[in-house]
């Protein structure tokens, strides 16, 4: 017996033996299972640095940005509310992101400016049918060229306000597009943004304690790109919609309930804090139709971009919507012999071509406006503003931005429930009611000029 014994151990060990021997030299992954290895080739493209598959199509790459933004403000009005000068960093951003297969992208994106993490992208991507892309994850949703173009290559230092009051950013959500040639469809679904920490937890109170929904919106949009296989010229002609109903993030859902939505911008720059133009918070909130045409395009050096955009914002027992809305035009020229470039894939522009071996230098103007005086419940203010910006592209990487910039706020921008100053009353005091406002020569509002200037470096 133990003679048989011995005899089923030994041809036990000797198989086991057998098998690791046929195994000598797999590789295995942190979780035990056997994994194929792919030879990699480290390259920097353009300065990025991108780990590529020697053969297959497997590419991985850091894309990282950081600005550095200081801004000063002069000329306000004496009743105004002091606007205090500042530094900060605008963005600090992180990605991976990821070509797995022919089919298969991946991406993660965070933004670290100021010591305050927010969540970009988490992108998750099919291209496996002709000219179409499927997105799931959190991303920016396809409305406005303003909002999807990328922060390195916008032409001033922040976008313009009815942009930052409207236009919709990151959501979760999934979303399909088609392209080819001068054709451009997008169509998508979309829930709450993710942001950071306060965002998600107005999302989870909002369900925990009023078991609210997240709130959906449904966002489409088609350019047409005239121009799509020329070098020295194209063209973008877009019309957008989205179907809105408020979300679980804002605030007011989260501490009462109450389906609410809130519109509010700063002048154009992120160091003045303050927003003159807020609508406060909108109740009972039936759903918004948002809408914006744009026409943009370039010319060899030139570059230019207009856009109208509205909200329609239904509340319950209104006859009529509030019609809160504005536009803008900009343009830019590279003075030394540069070319714009435009992304048919993205329907945006993208980074120019220099004109020299030092960089190149491009001349912005931009002139803007939104009013939200058409709310329901009363004038939320309107403001328009002239930007002239100077760019210095030095590479690939490295690039300066001045703005100047003339803002002209109305009596009724007097941010979220009557508190910055617009004027002077009858006794000559400061007073935040524009009913009160006492100004013989028709003063009121709060204008000002601003001087601000942004170092940026992009690996």
């Amino acid at each position: 017996m133990k003679k048989l014994f011995f005899s089923a151990l030994a041809i036990l060990v000797g198989f086991v033996a057998s098998a690791q021997v046929k195994e000598e030299g797999a590789q295995y992954n942190q979780y035990g299972v056997k994994v194929q290895i792919e030879e990699l080739a480290a390259e920097s493209q353009d300065g990025f640095l991108v780990l590529r598959a020697k053969q297959g199509e497997y590419k991985l790459w850091l894309d990282c940005r950081v600005q550095a933004d200081g801004a000063v403000f002069f000329g306000a009005p004496d009743y105004a509310d002091k606007i205090g000068n500042g530094v900060s960093i605008r963005r600090a951003r992180f990605a991976v992101k990821a070509q797995l297969t022919k089919n298969w992208y991946g991406e993660i994106d965070m933004d670290m400016a100021n010591g305050v993490f927010e969540l970009k992208d988490a992108i998750i991507k099919f291209s496996g049918i002709p000219y179409t892309e499927i997105t799931v994850g959190n991303f920016k949703e396809f409305f406005s060229i303003q909002r999807n173009n990328s922060s390195r290559y916008l032409q001033f230092m922040e976008r313009p306000m009815i942009a930052q009051a409207l236009a919709p950013s990151r959501a979760i959500g999934g979303n399909i597009k088609f392209y080819k040639d001068w054709a451009w469809v997008s169509a998508g679904g979309f829930f709450q943004p993710v942001d950071n920490l306060e965002t998600r937890t107005f999302v989870e109170d909002s369900n925990k304690d009023y078991g609210v929904n997240p709130g959906v919106s449904a966002t489409a949009k088609v350019v047409f790109m005239p121009g799509f296989d020329k070098t020295d010229y194209g063209f973008h002609i877009a019309l957008a919609a989205s179907y809105r109903t408020p979300k679980a993030s804002d605030e007011n859902v989260a501490t009462k309930g109450i389906p609410s939505v809130r519109y509010s911008t700063r002048n154009s720059n992120s160091i003045n804090r303050k927003k003159y133009i807020d609508t406060d918070e909108i109740t009972n909130v039936r759903f918004d139709i948002l809408h914006t045409a744009e026409f943009a395009g370039y010319w060899k050096g030139f570059r230019w971009e207009a856009a109208y955009m509205g909200t329609l914002n239904y509340v319950v027992d209104q006859k009529t919507p509030s019609n809160l809305f504005g536009w803008y035009a900009q343009g830019g020229i590279l003075l030394f012999g540069g070319r714009q470039r435009y992304d048919c894939s993205g329907a945006k522009f993208t980074r120019p071509e220099r004109g020299r071996k030092w960089g190149d230098l491009e001349l912005c103007f931009r002139y803007e406006m939104l009013d939200f005086n058409g709310l329901q419940s009363g004038p939320a203010g309107a403001a328009e503003a002239y930007t002239a910006g100077l760019n210095y592209y030095i590479n690939n990487h490295a690039k300066i931005m001045l703005n100047y910039q003339y803002t002209n706020n109305d009596r009724y921008a007097n941010g979220k429930g009557n508190k910055f100053y617009v004027g002077k009353d009858a006794e000559g005091k400061p007073t935040t009611d524009f009913a009160k406002v006492v100004a013989p020569s028709g003063k009121a509002g709060v204008d000002y000029h601003m001087l601000s200037l942004r170092f940026e470096i992009d690996f």
